[in-house]
């Protein structure tokens, strides 16, 4: 079997690992950043090198490009099960969660002979309080060679690279003390309850100019000659008994269904009732679900009979079961993506999708957002909005990503006068910001190329 080229930005991005013992990626998603780490490493494979990464990749993204680019590496994939066992073998690479990192504190001598870090998605360590991070601070200091990647680097606050950086320089760059960091690049602001920390506006300027030396990274469209992507929402109407429970909802955090009493007890839990209500269904405190209706998931379908293969995205597992309800019904071919799905299960439902075997995939953001190839598909169908602006936009990179030869689109399915309309306005706002610190970074790494 022919070995494929990597292409030159990949050739870049390696040599730039082999040259730097610290390095931030924070190249797109889609732009092939495992095999330039793959191959850094075939040049410097003193030690052994441990892999952190989403649970749902380990297999299906590190482990197939291992065999696909690097054949002659020896690998064993680490999970809760046989984690121990995966340890004691003589494999060079130890690919493995991101949560593994609480077991090996526990475990440090598990760790002599590594001397190469590599987090994938590191964006999952950015809460520097919680117990993840934690253990990864200290497990990371352990290694000579630390590698860390983001294409989504700062999806909700520029105080989100902190703590990565931290695990890739030991703070020589953001510093070592968050909250000194979050002074200098946030602007206290009083909501009526308490402070929230604004980004300034040169926020991604200070934090670019400080990482430069460390970062790498490169857009898909400058590698690839990708087609177009485009957006557009269909906006639905709720009916006017909807609209009036949404309404009583909204202005009395309490809603009778005739079945049930559903309770929003702050804000928040408010406004996840509210973008439930739009969906056909609310949990109550039993965690039961209350529904309403299924107009939407017909329209859903529809949109996905319309086109040869799709990829629909769900929040609350109401929908997943509407949804295959419709499928059934209607004799679609699917797979379903989500934490109920084990990861041979998973790779089952990649595979079929991109052998052209099935005509949707139902997926869960979280659960199919990251390191996962379905470029078969052509469609990106939001069933409803997340928050979540990272969860967003490596969804959408499932199929607009190497591999893509035809138009993709991107649909928004959102009720008129509610919440989901919102809810993508400030998705837009969140990505805005994070596109700023990485068209600087871009501009950063082509100087720096010039300069060379």
């Amino acid at each position: 079997m022919t070995m494929l080229k990597p292409f030159e930005h990949q050739k870049t991005t390696t040599d730039f690992i082999v040259n730097n013992p610290r390095v931030l990626i924070t190249s797109d998603p889609g732009t092939g950043k495992t095999r330039s780490v793959l191959d850094a490493y075939v040049q410097r494979p003193e030690g052994r090198m441990l892999v952190l990464a989403p649970l749902s990749i380990l297999q299906a993204s590190w482990g197939d490009d291992i065999e696909k680019f690097t054949p002659d590496l020896t690998y064993t994939v680490a999970f809760a099960r046989n984690r121990a066992k995966a340890f004691q073998s003589d494999a060079q690479i130890i690919i493995t969660n991101h949560d593994a990192v609480k077991w090996l504190v526990k475990n440090q001598d598990v760790l002599d002979g590594f001397d190469t870090l590599c987090i994938d998605e590191f964006t999952a360590f950015k809460n520097k309080d919680s117990q993840r991070s934690k253990a990864a601070h200290k497990i990371a200091q352990l290694f000579e060679y630390r590698i860390a990647m983001s294409g989504t680097p700062n999806s909700n606050t520029i105080c989100d690279i902190w703590h990565p950086t931290l695990l890739v320089d030991d703070g020589q760059r953001l510093g070592h003390r968050f909250y000194t960091f979050r002074a200098n690049v946030c602007t206290p602001v009083f909501n009526g309850f308490a402070n929230e920390w604004k980004d300034k506006q040169d926020a991604e300027l200070i934090v670019a100019a400080a990482i430069k030396d460390i970062n790498i990274r490169y857009e898909l469209e400058e590698c690839l000659d990708m087609p177009e992507q485009s957006y557009n929402t269909i906006k639905t109407q709720l009916s006017d008994t909807m609209m009036q429970a949404y309404k009583e909802l909204a202005e009395d955090n309490v809603l009778w269904t005739g079945e049930a009493t559903i309770n929003a007890v702050h804000a928040g839990a408010l406004t996840k009732k509210l973008l439930q209500l739009c969906t056909g269904a609310v949990y109550n405190e039993d965690g039961d679900v209350v529904g309403f209706h299924k107009e939407r998931y017909n329209l859903v379908m529809d949109l996905v009979e319309q086109r040869k293969h799709s990829l629909v995205a769900f929040n609350w597992t109401h929908e997943r079961d509407y949804l295959i309800e419709q499928a059934e019904k209607r004799g679609i071919k699917y797979g379903v993506i989500d934490g109920s799905v084990s990861a041979k299960v998973r790779k089952d439902v990649v595979d079929r999708m991109q052998a052209g075997q099935l005509q949707v995939v139902f997926a869960h953001p979280q659960s199919a957002g990251h390191g996962l190839t379905m470029t078969t598909a052509t469609s990106v169908i939001w069933c409803s909005p997340t928050y979540n602006a990272e969860h967003y936009q490596q969804f959408n990179r499932r199929i607009y990503r190497a591999g893509q030869t035809k138009r993709t689109q991107v649909i928004h399915i959102a009720a008129e006068n509610t919440w989901e309309t919102d809810v993508y306005v400030k998705l837009s706002g969140k990505l805005g910001r994070m596109e700023n610190l990485l068209t600087i970074l871009k501009s950063l790494n082509s100087m720096k190329e010039q300069a060379a």
